[in-house]
């Protein structure tokens, strides 16, 4: 079985953190959310990768090499601009070949991986598997029904009036027969091909399509709450590990994790919190679900429920809460401007002035 993962999107919603940066490699916890993915299909047993990339294709190359580092063997196949997970199949044909695989969103999140997935489809080899979890609004995803079997009868993308809760949760696992369906369909009315249309003439014919629900935690990351969320998510599975410097000043509360290298004086961090290699925190707070990347420095500041990027700065800073912060960004007081008013009153006028 081979794998394939999408990791050609620009991101528009994580804007302007993608203005100048691959949405699939925004840390959570201090690792790019496309690694977790590609250790993930590395935990299921599968060393074939290929590797879907677009405009921020050297970007992506930088950081996954030639997978080795996973354990992997990666092929870079470019696509000239997101013309939908269905193209996606469609251009990657060679590489494929007559191989089962799985086919993996680089910005989706799955807490528990896809080893029992994999390991279900292999053993009972249906046509194709895709999974699915319950979410709140499933007018933003593609949506499944499903009988009482497990197998999926139809496939709505981003429908207005949903017939399940049942949402695409961006892992789908394939046989061969697939590639007759993407180039069987035509562009949707979104100008892409979709997967669930190729899904959806796979269940016409009668096809095996199955489901596998997911009970534990999936997210999407393609927003800033999205983002901090998931990365509160595993923060909160943080094991405490102090490999830098604290000073006896400094007071450590709870999961934290302070990365070789880094330097913490006269600080309160409250975990869970990670502080990355090189960074430099002093005179500050650092609170719950907090992640700062590496080569960072923050000097007396308040930050809390926030990621930070590496090389950033912050400078007599309260407080910053909820905030996505991007790389090499310097965050400090404007200069305080002199207090002066200026008046026109009329006759009889009150005023008040609170300073």
């Amino acid at each position: 079985m081979k794998a394939l993962v999408l990791a050609g999107g620009t991101g528009t919603r994580l804007r302007p953190i993608t203005h100048t940066s691959s949405k699939q490699l925004v840390p959570v916890a201090n690792k790019p959310i496309l690694f977790y993915g590609l250790e993930a299909i590395a935990d299921a047993g599968i060393t074939d990768v290929g590797v879907i990339v677009g405009s921020t294709a050297a970007e992506i190359q930088a950081a996954v090499g030639d997978g080795s580092a996973f354990g992997l063997d990666i092929t870079y196949i470019p696509q000239s601009e997101p013309l939908g997970l269905a193209h996606a199949v469609l251009i990657s044909r060679d590489f494929l070949g007559d191989d089962d695989f799985v086919m993996y969103l680089g910005d989706n999140f799955v807490l528990d991986g896809i080893t029992d997935a994999v390991e279900g489809f292999r053993k009972e080899r249906c046509d194709a598997q895709v999974l699915l979890t319950r979410v709140a609004d499933p007018t933003a995803f593609g949506v499944a029904v499903v009988d009482d079997g497990g197998a999926i009868t139809a496939l709505e993308e981003k429908p207005q009036h949903p017939r399940s809760d049942l949402a695409i949760a961006g892992v789908y696992l394939f046989s061969p027969l697939v590639h007759e369906a993407v180039r069987a369909i035509r562009p949707s009315r979104r100008g892409e091909l979709e997967i669930t249309d190729a899904l959806q003439w796979m269940i016409e014919r009668r096809s095996d399509v199955r489901s596998t629900i997911i009970t534990g935690y999936w997210k999407d990351t393609g927003s800033v709450a999205d983002m901090l969320e998931v990365n509160r998510t595993l923060l909160d599975r943080l094991e405490t590990r102090v490999d830098g410097f604290v000073d006896p000043d400094s007071e450590i509360i709870g999961r934290v994790r302070i990365e070789a290298g880094a330097e913490v004086r006269g600080s309160r961090i409250v975990g869970p919190a990670v502080i990355g290699a090189g960074s430099a925190v002093t005179g500050s707070y650092i609170g719950p679900w907090t992640s700062v990347a590496e080569n960072c420095k923050i000097t007396d500041s308040e930050i809390e429920f926030s990621i930070v990027l590496g090389d950033s700065s912050f400078e007599g800073i309260r407080r910053v809460e909820a905030s996505l912060v991007g790389r090499n960004v310097q965050v400090t007081l404007a200069p305080r401007l002199p207090a002066t008013h200026s008046f026109v009153i009329g006759d009889h006028g009150r005023l008040q002035i609170s300073s």
